[in-house]
């Protein structure tokens, strides 16, 4: 007796509520489906369908070995799909969602790695700095930079954890002076991204902390806009760290109050919860999780 086959058999009487209904579904004979019930009470030594009234219905044993059936089988159809997958070739469209500075300032890094390495996906990219409903609106996977998640419907990995950090160009410096303390950002032109709170939240090594209220010179909804504008020196700006790390240590822009501390923002990919993923979300997502890390373990 093939008992996988028999417990298949006994799992699709149940959920069809006969035998000759689930003759059907599983493409066989009544006959067939009986006798293979038959084997699997023998091997179990215990009745698990009661036959002798005109109503379908389960020994107490048959629901215990029911459940557990439902079980085993989900679990062996589950690690089949996995091997399937880990075989398959990525392929495919991929719709991704990103922040408008990941579209812009990190995709030069991290894309031709990939379209390298994964030549069968056809990525497409939308970026936009709001969150947007992944599956109304058909998208595979997104990457989102917050504080945290407040969405349980979907499936969130952790890319990395970015400190947020102060910092303005080197001409501003030159003009405006160079703030030592939080209280002296008051006198400076600080530029903020228009968000759910603007405000600065910063610590002092000592554990004193201060709420900065930016001034409102120069606002913007998107973050690369508020980057340019702090790279043209118009003023201090609050960055998380892994945005701004290659013009910190390409001399662009220069580190403001470094002992202060302001929090940090998580960087994930987030996808709609399923079953199985798709070959082109896994590898997607293992990719940019390793271009994220190393970076993020990069000394600046």
């Amino acid at each position: 007796m093939n008992q996988l086959s028999a417990m298949r058999a006994f799992r699709c009487i149940v959920e069809a509520k006969g035998f000759s209904a689930a003759a059907e579904r599983l493409d066989t004979t009544h006959s067939t489906i009986s006798r293979q019930l038959q084997q699997l009470e023998t091997e179990l030594g215990v009745q698990l369908i009661n036959r002798n009234t005109r109503r379908f219905s389960l020994t107490g044993a048959g629901e215990q070995y029911y459940a557990a059936c439902v079980d085993i089988l989900d679990r062996v159809d589950a690690a089949s799909q996995v091997m399937a997958q880990e075989h398959q070739r990525p392929e495919g469209l991929l719709r991704v969602s990103v922040p408008l500075v990941v579209g812009t300032l990190d995709l030069p890094h991290w894309l031709p790695g990939f379209q390298k390495r994964y030549p069968d996906i056809e990525l497409e990219l939308c970026c936009d700095d709001q969150f947007v409903d992944l599956v109304a609106e058909g998208f595979d996977v997104a990457i989102r930079i917050a504080s945290g998640l407040a969405d349980t419907t979907l499936i969130a990995r952790t890319l990395t954890v970015s400190k947020r950090v102060l910092v303005a160009s080197p001409a501003y410096i030159r003009t405006h002076g160079l703030p030592r303390t939080a209280q002296e950002l008051d006198k400076h032109r600080l530029l903020t991204f228009i968000g759910a709170s603007s405000d600065w939240e910063l610590s002092s090594a000592r554990g004193a902390s201060f709420k900065i209220t930016p001034n409102g010179q120069f606002r913007s909804n998107t973050i690369s806009a508020l980057h340019a504008a702090t790279l043209a020196g118009s003023g201090i700006a609050c960055f998380t760290q892994a945005t701004v790390r290659s013009d910190l240590a390409l001399g662009r822009l220069v580190s403001i109050l470094p002992n202060y501390s302001l929090g940090e923002r998580h960087y994930y990919a987030i996808y709609p919860q399923s079953r199985y993923l798709a070959p082109k979300v896994r590898v997607f997502v293992d990719f940019i999780t390793d271009y994220y890390q190393m970076g993020n373990n990069a000394s600046i």
